[in-house]
């Protein structure tokens, strides 16, 4: 899991929501709204995946077009590479919307407290070790579920044996039970 894709699927919705929703977003922002927003996205680096936004798309038209075209190669490399550089700029819209979106979203005041706790000791373990408590809480919950599952699974047979082998006794019949369930693989 990558530690940043949590915040970047929120930061990615509320880019949609501004890209396809220009209206809702046409309120005006202070200038001190901006700088404590820009602050808070570095951060908690809400915006580093996004470094290789260009890079990969001028990738991917090299391999396409290198494909169709191989005898071109270094000419398509080596255009694709300079178009991609003087596109490079553009990466600041791409921030200037993020603060953008979160100071519309946050006040100054949580912006503030964001960037403190976030550049805080005890923030930048969160950032950085987060991602790994959390993969641990979930193979954790795996094994739990897993034992539960085993042990609800006995239980109730258990139980059901014994309740429907009491009437069948008492009619003169064999006792017979549901088959256990299957246990589900963790």
């Amino acid at each position: 899991m990558n530690r940043f894709a949590g915040r970047v699927r929120v930061l990615t919705a509320f880019v949609l929501l501004a890209t396809t929703a220009p209206a809702a977003f046409a309120q005006d922002v202070t200038e001190d709204h901006l700088k404590a927003a820009r602050a808070a996205i570095s951060a908690i680096g809400a915006t580093d995946n996004f470094d290789n936004i260009l890079p990969n798309l001028a990738e991917r038209l090299k391999a396409n077009l290198i494909q169709a075209s191989p005898n071109y190669q270094d000419l398509i490399s080596s255009t694709i590479d300079t178009k991609a550089l003087e596109l490079a700029g553009r990466r600041a819209d791409l921030e200037r919307e993020a603060a953008t979106i979160y100071a519309k979203t946050f006040t100054v005041e949580q912006l503030n407290a964001i960037s403190a706790f976030y550049q805080s000791e005890a923030g930048k373990k969160l950032l950085n070790d987060g991602p790994i408590a959390s993969r641990e809480m979930l193979k954790a919950a795996d094994i739990w579920a897993a034992g539960v599952s085993r042990d609800l699974n006995a239980e109730a047979t258990k139980t059901l044996q014994a309740t429907l082998a009491a009437p069948a006794e008492e009619a003169g019949k064999p006792p017979t039970a549901p088959a256990p369930a299957p246990t589900p693989a963790p």
